[in-house]
């Protein structure tokens, strides 16, 4: 019976790792975008060294979705539609920037960018958790596959 119990008890902290990912997340992409926005042309001119197309529009476009992932992180809300973008912004972060340089992080390697995906599809799959305006308005959360299960 323990087992039972200890099981109850963690399930009514299960929303926790949810939020901190969010958390994270949204501050991870806010900072990215802020760097983005306060310096457009240096920004495109290092997308175009990496051979990124169309750097100018590119910048403008990735800083806009990681602004609105930050935006939307945070509140809980269009967890699945956002989360997609941002996964492909890191695949394509992976692809033109990281995969030359290995996995670890320290040789500026895709890591990092396998960490977002994870926790990204983990709130593809699970939705944003009770810690979210989805949850304080009681609006059903049609953003996530747990929302169908």
């Amino acid at each position: 019976m323990e087992i039972i119990t200890l099981k109850k008890k963690i399930r009514k902290w299960q929303d926790i790792p949810l939020l901190l990912m969010r958390l994270v997340m949204g501050y991870g992409f806010y900072n990215a975008a802020i760097i983005k926005f306060t310096d457009i042309a240096g920004n495109a001119e290092w997308f175009k060294s990496v051979g990124i197309p169309l750097p100018i529009i590119s910048t403008w476009i990735s800083g806009g979705i990681e602004l609105l992932g930050a935006i939307f992180l945070v509140l809980g809300i269009f967890i699945s539609r956002i989360s997609v973008l941002l996964i492909l912004m890191m695949i394509v972060a992976i692809g033109f920037v990281h995969i030359t340089h290995g996995f670890e992080a320290m040789n500026d390697g895709f890591e990092i960018n396998l960490y977002y995906i994870v926790m990204l599809l983990t709130l593809i799959i699970y939705g944003p958790g009770k810690y979210s305006l989805y949850s304080f308005f009681k609006i059903r959360n049609e953003d996530s596959f747990s929302s169908h299960i």
